[in-house]
């Protein structure tokens, strides 16, 4: 959008201008991708030439990498919180909700880490968020295994299967939107909660499996 006639343009600070390009950057990201998006589409939207941005953030790859991390810390900081929940079931109701939450209220975010990230590597990544959030989940676990007489080393495994379900979850519902986010969360919790109430010490497939060359 052009100036109105005679109206001086409003010059921002560095701060101001490098927020700006964080935000079109965030949305051009979570509309088209990292890799659809372009350094003159970003200017152009911003209202600045490409320099500008080569400026603040030495090209697209710095603008994406400053967008990840801001969101990755937001999530995790939500989760965390989550997981400060003391009684198990809680917690897995208090993570749901955390996740869900964030996708509702920052659906660009999440679009954007949950794609493949191509510059951050590999402690930059949605993959690398979960197995944050798994190894703080793997501590509550074991205390809950090792007061059922449960393998204390299977907690490791059990946190993936946990964080994993409710990942996937989250995933799903950022299309869907249906059910309502305490419905789906309630759900979570059903199956994740009472599955883990029945727990065997030693399962067993009762499936046959054809033995192994």
């Amino acid at each position: 959008m052009s100036d109105s006639p005679g109206r001086p343009r409003v010059r921002m600070t560095g701060r101001e201008r490098r927020e700006q390009l964080l935000d079109v950057g965030r949305a051009l990201f979570a509309e088209k991708g990292f890799e659809a998006t372009s350094i003159e589409e970003i200017a152009a939207r911003a209202g600045v030439s490409k320099p500008v941005v080569y400026e603040h953030f030495g090209g697209k790859e710095g603008l994406y990498a400053v967008v990840v991390d801001r969101e990755m810390s937001e999530l995790l900081d939500r989760l965390t919180e989550a997981l400060s929940a003391a009684h198990p079931r809680m917690l897995v109701e208090k993570a749901a909700l955390a996740l869900l939450t964030y996708i509702e209220e920052q659906t660009d975010g999440f679009r954007i880490l949950s794609r493949d990230s191509p510059v951050a590597g590999s402690s930059g990544t949605f993959s690398s968020l979960l197995n944050d959030i798994a190894s703080q989940v793997e501590h509550i676990m074991a205390r809950e295994f090792e007061q059922r007489g449960m393998n204390v080393q299977l907690a490791p495994m059990y946190a993936q299967m946990l964080v994993g379900m409710v990942a996937l979850t989250g995933q799903w519902w950022l299309e869907e939107r249906t059910p309502p986010r305490e419905e789906v969360a309630a759900h979570l919790v059903n199956l994740g909660w009472n599955g883990l109430a029945h727990l065997e010490a030693e399962p067993r497939l009762i499936t046959p499996v054809p033995p192994r060359d």
